[in-house]
Order: C-alpha cells, then structure tokens, then sequence
C-alpha cells in the first residue's frame, strides 16, 4: 500500500501537445485544422495519453504561426468554426482525457483591434500597449528582440516606438492598465465557461515590465533577462489573475516562465500555477554562445564537414550538465511539481538532439522516452515523438519559422557566408523541424493532407509513420503505449521520490536514478551512448528488469547495449 500522496490529476496524467496546422488537414486547404484533429481522435486514446494541449486556433494572421492572436474569441477561418472546437472538446471528453488551451496574453497581433485602435490617435486605447515618443531613428532603449532585431518599430501613424519583445507583428500588451487585465480575464472566463481543463500561459513571465524600461547591459550575451523577465509586478498580476478567473475551477494550469529559477518559481506556485515549463535542460545541447552561435564550432568547419559529423557536433550534450538542471529544477521546488518536456513546438526533435537519428534510431527514441516517463514531473509528448519524427533539411525560401528567418539573416550577414554554410544550424536550430507534418502512413504527403502542405514533407516518413509503426509490436509508438500505460498504474514512477546516481566520472554517459515511495523502488539505468556499457558496479542491476528497450535482457546481463534502457524492480 502506498504511503499517504499529495494526488492530483494533473500529476498523475500525461500530456500530448498538438500543433493543430501539422496534425491533420481534413479539407486539402494544405492545412491543418480541428476536424482534422477530430478525425484522428482514437489516436489519443490508443496511445494512452490523458490530456491534449492544444496550440492556439484562435484567430491569427500567422504571422508567428498562431502565437499573434487577433480576436481570442474566434477561431482562425483555416482552423474550422467554434462549433467544430466544441465538438472537438465533446470528443475528448467522451474518451475522458481533458483539453487545455494556449493562453498568449504578453502580447496580441498588430491586427488585433485594441492594437488597432491603440495606433490610432483618436482610437481611444493609447496606453493599451507600450508605446514610447521619440524621433524615428532614436528607440527608447537598446533592448533586441528574442527573435532578433531591435525590440522597438516606429510606427509612421501613431508617431511612436511600440514595444515587442518577439516579432514586431506581436506587440507587447501593457499590464500595467486594468482595463488591458480586465479585458484578459474576461476573454479567460469566457473559455473556462465553456469547459476547457485548463490554460498552458504562453511567455507569460514577460507580462511585468520593469519601470523606466532601462537600457540593457550592452555585454550580455544575448539580452537581458533581469529586465525580460519575472518583473516588478509579475506575481501581483499572477495572483489577481487567478482571483478573477480559475480558482473556483478544476483545471491544470501550465506556466511557461523563461528566466524563472525554482526559487522565482515557487511564487509562481503560490500565485496558482500547478506546474512550471522550465528551460535549462533545452540548453545543454547549446554551445556557450547560445542557442544561434556557431563559434564554438567554427564557420569553416560548418562549410567542411559532413552532415553526421556537423549533427553530432551541433548536439553535443555532456549527461552530466542534463543531469544538473533536471536535479536543480526537482529539488529545487521542494514539494511543488515540474512538467518535463523533451520536444515542443519550439524546440528541434528529440530523437535527433538527444538520440542518433540514424543507426540507433528506435534504441535512442525509447531511451528518451524512459527517460522522460520516469521523473518526477507530469511528462509533456509532442506530436511526433511517439513514432520518433526527425528533423531535416532546409531550403532558405522553404523556411517558415520567423525565429530562424531572423537569424539566418544575422548570421549569413555577420560571418559573411552563404547559406549553405548555416544550413546545418537550421537542420539543427529551427523549429520548423517539429513543426513538419504528422506522418500518419507511407501515401503522398505521409497521409496528412490531400492538397499542397503549408510546410515541407520529412522526406524518411515513408518508413517513420503511425500506421507502420501501429503496426509493429517493437516500435517506438508501442514502447511509449505500453510506458505511459505503466505510469499511470504505478505510484513510485508518479509521486516517489528521486535519488540520482549516474553520471559520474567512471561511467559519464551512463544515466541512473532511482525513484522509492515507502517500501517500493524502482531503479532506471540508461546508456546515453553508441557503445556497450557493462554496469555490473552499479548497486540494484541485479534485480529484475521490469521495462526496457531490448528484447531477451536478464538480470544476470549488465552490459547496456548501444541506448538501451533498462527500469530494474528494486522491492
């Protein structure tokens, strides 16, 4: 019997983010759109997931793929109508998993109609948005955008400098004025009302800005996070947020909090936040320059090497430094709880950052998969992963991402070189590579659409797809079934605790921990690597195995093979 837990549904569930333009096109538009994800609907529940994020379908210009909204209470024309959302809340419900929501309240699109009206000298909402005067070759401050690019565009109508720290069709929303908060918390009502199980809050650390909007400090290496991030008024925002809106309501609430540490992000916790999307982990595979820099690699060796030398140099991860942040962020919230993502829209895919996506692709894609359903973190999958999508090459003009487009642009300019040399950074940076069509079977298109799709085919669908993997009792989609399926009946792998033994310097890409609630304990071994890996000093390998990736292993073998996962059953 398992001891006494702090239980929430929200703990116990898994998961599954859609990027409804990629999932299914239902219409041949080259789209994807709700009743295309309506149709595939059993998918959810054949592969066992619990709740279904749903990137935002409200309706947008796209100029950022639907994160600049134009009315939050419509639906985009290519999406469907309000009543397919309903429906597709009704199907999701009837197979009893829950839908949540993205909620993007930093900042709308500039066709918004407050943005509108703000522009307008006579529109009546001036100070909806932070505009600052001066002169058209003179920015208020030095801040630069997170996509690149100044983080201020004049405006030739208003006669004023607005405020974006993403793209300049996303202008930043002033929370500072009530009437702006209370219009959110009115548009967040209105969805609650309709039923939604909760809002996964978009960047939603940027809402306080600091006072005065002070210059950044010109030697950060990238921008200033103190003056992005986690303002002045943030958790006083927070909180009355939820007195407006989701405390007298069941449903999870995800903050995406960039620039939060777990100390910053406790307050989040007590603001009514149930879990934090943190981004350390994501950084691991970065050189020291960032995520953009490619001079810890060097343009020339850029233009020389060959793609699989290029892709290993541009993801090399040190377990040691994955380890760290995973540690930092579990103990560092004490009892409050993470959600652990290895994928997402604005991420690359993880079989090819955090696996091989070549020799050892099924072993590394259920070895990232063992690692993500065992911590102590609700686990987030992104469409994709479950059958280990991978990432590809680019075209310049095939380009979608806005991200990317900006820093191509900086980094063909600044290192003079053309764009052949900073293609490998796109294969391996971009996030159009998650946001390539799902391949649900070897026809044209990988089944998802009968027109011309928005954003380029992976070429390998033709043997990464869900009906040839559907098909396959060994295949990655099969292991995260059969994991997922085992999470949600086990306790330990839910609520336990976590004691993290591996790496160390005898075995450095050897990842273990072990996860105990009372008398049971579970042991999870992972051999991060290409090459055989004998574990037999490592104290439980000789219980037995419980879960993992190679068929025929016994407790008796304590050589890893090539990724190969192992969940020993301690007592």
């Amino acid at each position: 019997m398992s001891p006494d837990v702090d239980r929430a549904w929200w703990k116990e569930a898994s998961v599954y983010q859609v990027y409804p333009r990629s999932f299914n096109d239902s219409d041949g538009d080259g789209l994807g759109d709700i009743p295309g994800i309506r149709e595939r609907a059993d998918y959810f529940d054949e592969l066992g997931v619990d709740v279904v994020w749903l990137c935002p379908v409200y309706d947008s210009p796209n100029a950022d793929m639907g994160y600049d909204i134009r009315d939050y209470r419509s639906i985009m024309d290519e999406m469907g109508t309000m009543a397919d959302w309903e429906g597709l809340l009704d199907d999701v419900h009837d197979r009893d998993m829950k839908l949540v929501m993205d909620l993007v309240v930093n900042h709308t699109s500039d066709e918004h109609a407050w943005f509108v009206e703000s522009r307008d000298p006579d529109g009546g909402k001036d100070d909806w948005y932070i505009w600052r005067d001066g002169g058209p070759d003179e920015p208020p401050n030095n801040w630069i955008s997170l996509f690149g690019g100044p983080a201020w565009t004049y405006d030739e109508r208003r006669e004023a400098w607005y405020l974006h720290l993403f793209d300049e069709k996303q202008p930043d929303l002033n929370w500072e004025n009530p009437d702006v908060r209370e219009a959110i918390y009115d548009m967040m009502t209105f969805w609650l009302e309709k039923g939604i199980d909760g809002f996964r809050m978009d960047a939603i650390s940027c809402i306080s800005k600091p006072h005065g909007l002070p210059d950044a400090d010109t030697g950060a290496d990238w921008f200033d996070m103190d003056l992005y991030f986690n303002g002045p008024r943030i958790h006083e925002f927070m909180q009355e947020m939820a007195a407006e809106t989701y405390e007298n309501y069941d449903v999870m609430l995800i903050g995406e909090t960039p620039g939060a540490d777990p100390e910053e992000a406790k307050q989040y916790y007590e603001d009514g936040v149930d879990v934090v999307v943190y981004f350390d982990h994501m950084d691991v595979t970065y050189g020291p320059g960032g995520k953009w820099s490619p001079d810890y690699v060097g343009v020339e060796t850029l233009a020389s090497a060959s793609d699989e030398e290029l892709d290993e140099m541009l993801n090399t991860m040190a377990l040691a430094d994955l380890q760290e942040a995973i540690r930092h962020w579990d103990e560092g919230v004490g009892d409050e709880w993470n959600c652990l993502y290895m994928g997402s829209h604005d991420q690359t895919r993880a079989v090819s950052r955090f696996g091989d996506d070549h020799e050892y692709h099924r072993e590394s894609a259920t070895l990232v998969a063992t690692f993500l359903l065992t911590q102590r973190a609700t686990p987030f999958l992104y469409q994709g992963d479950e059958i280990g999508m991978t990432n590809t090459d680019w075209d310049r003009d095939d380009i979608r991402d806005v991200e990317a487009r900006g820093q191509v642009d900086i980094l063909t300019d600044e290192y003079d070189v053309p764009y052949e040399t900073i293609a490998p950074f796109v294969r391996n940076r971009s996030r159009d590579n998650a946001r390539t069509p799902m391949q649900w079977d070897d026809a044209e298109n990988a089944g998802f659409t009968d027109g011309d799709p928005w954003i380029q085919v992976n070429d390998d669908y033709d043997r990464v797809n869900v009906e040839r993997a559907m098909a396959d009792p060994d295949s990655i989609f099969h292991y995260y079934r059969r994991l997922l399926d085992h999470r949600s009946e086990s306790d330990v792998l839910v609520y336990g605790d976590t004691a993290y033994v591996l790496p160390d310097d005898e075995y450095p890409n050897v990842w273990a921990h072990r996860r105990t609630l009372g008398e049971d304990s579970v042991l999870v071994v992972l051999n991060w690597q290409a090459e055989k890996r004998d574990v037999a000093g490592i104290d439980g390998v000789d219980s037995p195995v419980l879960f993992g990736n190679y068929d025929g292993q016994t407790a008796d073998e304590t050589t890893l093979r090539p990724y190969e996962a192992r969940i020993y059953d301690l007592g």
